[in-house]
Order: structure tokens, then C-alpha cells, then sequence
């Protein structure tokens, strides 16, 4: 396996360590995972990251996207110390949570971004936008908070906003209808569904240690993969994303892109079977995708070691012999299909 020494060569302690607990099998108490988990704060991902924080929790500048937005700030850089393993243990994330927590409203959702220090966000004539709650909650979520009660407000405030066919819209404007769903972000199977919003929900769900084996999860995961398309230059964007190495921006077009790495990662945690012919294409066509030396190549060249330990741990994760597999007709899906003449 060429890949073992490649990944194990990287600068990152938190990538060496997480490569030998997740890939290798190594146990906590390996003196050699000990000596990298005591080096977590140094790694170059981190240190930023970490130093850069307010003294009320809250982030307002860095190399993280969104600038002027504290909210936006905040939540991006829980998600980065989620995704390098640091939990509610951490007391930079115990700070971060809690001035997010600060922020929610008594219905258990978090305010629109155009109503948070003053920033107009490009969702104005919203009432309400699944993804407003679905960034926040995903960044608890990924660092521990999925079970806190303030969490849980959460999720039953996103639930309440799901659709009669499993997906999430765009938004509810003035006088109570549905947001225009552009071609890009289009649901199959769903009029109404919006696949940006839908996949932030659904992401929230999967980090949930019951939620995520809901009806709620494996229904919106069902419309995911109805979108069969299979890009190559998008694969492995959110983990680029995640560590820095590309910039974050829109609210709508948050999770626009197609990424196949994304949607095995969330097929892994909710339980998805191998034996679906749509995972298991998907997972064949991201196999071939891998280079010579074993490495997947992200959209930046930094994160292709990023990528690969992730895909590694979603292809190794996928329930070969579960029994839940999609149910939703296997149809062509085009993002602008091409309409009929009237005459």
C-alpha cells in the first residue's frame, strides 16, 4: 500500500494521527499516537486557528472566509477544528460553542445572516432559509454538541422545515412561498427541494449518533443520489474547503457543488449499503479516480492527502451488508433540462 508512507510523511500531526487510528487501526493509548496528539495545537491547520480566536469565543478575523460576519467566522472555524478532531474537550471549542449558542433564538434556530451584525446577506426577502440553522448546527455537531439540549432545539426547528418528499427548499419568502430553486442546486425528485440546503441538513443529521439512521436521513440521502452526474474537478472540494485551501462563500450556493467524496462520506455515516447499485457505482467511479502512488487528487494540490485519508475511511466505512438501500427510481437527471416546444 504506497499510500501508508505518503500520508504518514505529511507535516500535519493531526492527519499522521488520524491515518493511524482510523486507517491502521491503532489504539488511543499508542505512544506514538499520544506523542501526536500532544502536538494537535502546533499543526499548521490549527495554530491559526486557534490564536485567532476572541476573547468571548467568537472569531472575527484570519484566514477564514466571510470576514466582518462574527457568526459566519465562528462557525467556519468550528468546522475546521471538528474536522481535525477537536471536540467539546477543547476549551477554544467549548467558547466557540457557546457564543454560538448565544446567538440561537428561542425556537431553537440561529438568525438569518442578514439580521447578524449588521451584514445584508444575499438571502434578503427570506423569512427563512433551512441553511441559517443547518451551518451552525453542522459545526456543533462535528465537534461534539450534537446532543446537547440547545442542539436538539435545533434539530426539531430544522426538521419542522423539511418538505412532504424528504428534501429542504430554498427558503420560504414574504407571504409564505417557496424560494426559486435554480437548475444547479435542483432535488431530483423533489419540486420544491433544494440539493444546497438538503445536503446541509442532512449533514447535521449525520453527525447525530441516532438521527442519523432516521427516516429524515436516509429519505433526503435518497433524493441525494438521485443526481447520478459524476464530476471529477468537484471531487474532494469540501475537504479543500475544510482546511483552508479554498475560499468559502454564499449562503444558497454554500453546498452547490457536487462533490462524490462528500456524498460517500455522508453515504458511510448514515448507513448506506455497498450493495446499492448507486453507491456502488459511485464508490467504483471514485476508485478509479486514484492516482498511480495511491493518492486522490483534490482541487488543490494540498488537500490531496486530506482527501485520501477521507475517502479511504468512507470506502472502508460503507456498510457492505446493510439492509437499507434506495428506493427512489433511477431516472436521468439534467440540471437544465431542455424544454419542450410549445409549437
Amino acid at each position: 500500500m504506497t499510500w501508508i508512507p505518503l500520508l504518514l510523511a505529511d507535516p500535519s500531526p493531526i492527519l499522521r494521527r488520524r491515518v493511524l487510528r482510523e486507517l491502521l487501526g491503532k489504539p488511543e493509548d499508542e505512544p506514538e499516537v499520544q506523542e501526536l496528539l500532544a502536538l494537535q495545537e502546533t499543526d499548521p491547520l490549527a495554530a491559526p486557528v486557534l490564536a485567532a480566536q476572541e476573547p468571548d469565543g467568537a472569531w472575527a478575523r484570519g484566514d477564514l472566509a466571510w470576514a466582518g460576519n462574527r457568526q459566519r467566522m465562528t462557525l467556519l472555524a468550528l468546522l475546521r477544528l471538528g474536522f481535525l478532531g477537536f471536540g467539546a474537550e477543547h476549551p477554544a471549542v467549548q467558547r466557540g460553542a457557546e457564543y454560538l449558542f448565544s446567538l440561537q433564538r428561542a425556537d431553537g434556530a440561529w438568525p438569518l445572516p442578514s439580521t447578524v451584525d449588521g451584514v445584508s446577506g444575499e438571502e434578503e426577502g427570506y423569512t427563512m432559509v433551512p441553511l441559517q440553522t443547518a451551518l451552525p448546527l453542522r459545526a456543533l455537531a462535528s465537534c461534539g454538541y450534537a446532543g446537547d439540549p440547545r442542539a436538539e432545539r435545533a434539530y426539531e426547528w430544522l426538521l419542522a422545515q423539511r418538505l412532504d418528499d424528504g428534501g429542504w427548499p430554498t427558503g420560504i419568502a414574504g407571504g409564505g412561498v417557496h424560494g426559486y430553486v435554480a437548475g444547479y442546486r435542483k432535488l431530483p425528485h423533489s419540486r420544491w427541494g433544494c440539493r444546497s440546503n438538503t445536503t446541509g441538513a442532512l449533514l447535521c443529521l449525520a453527525y447525530h449518533p441516532e438521527r442519523r439512521h432516521s427516516e429524515a436521513a436516509r429519505g433526503a440521502l435518497d433524493l441525494l443520489l438521485g443526481r447520478e452526474t459524476k464530476e471529477v474537478h468537484t471531487l474532494g472540494y469540501e475537504v479543500t474547503r475544510l482546511i483552508g485551501a479554498e475560499p468559502t462563500r454564499g449562503l444558497m450556493t454554500f453546498y452547490a457543488r457536487h462533490d462524490l467524496a462528500l456524498v460517500l462520506d455522508l453515504c458511510a455515516r448514515i448507513g448506506a449499503s455497498g450493495d446499492d447499485a448507486r453507491v456502488g457505482e459511485m464508490a467504483a467511479f471514485v476508485g478509479g479516480q486514484r492516482g498511480a502512488y495511491g493518492l486522490w487528487e483534490a482541487p488543490q494540490p494540498q488537500a490531496s492527502r486530506w482527501l485520501t485519508l477521507e475517502l479511504l475511511r468512507s470506502l472502508a466505512h460503507l456498510d457492505q451488508t446493510g439492509e437499507w438501500i434506495s428506493t427512489e427510481p433511477r431516472t436521468p437527471f439534467q440540471t437544465y433540462p431542455k424544454q419542450p416546444r410549445r409549437y
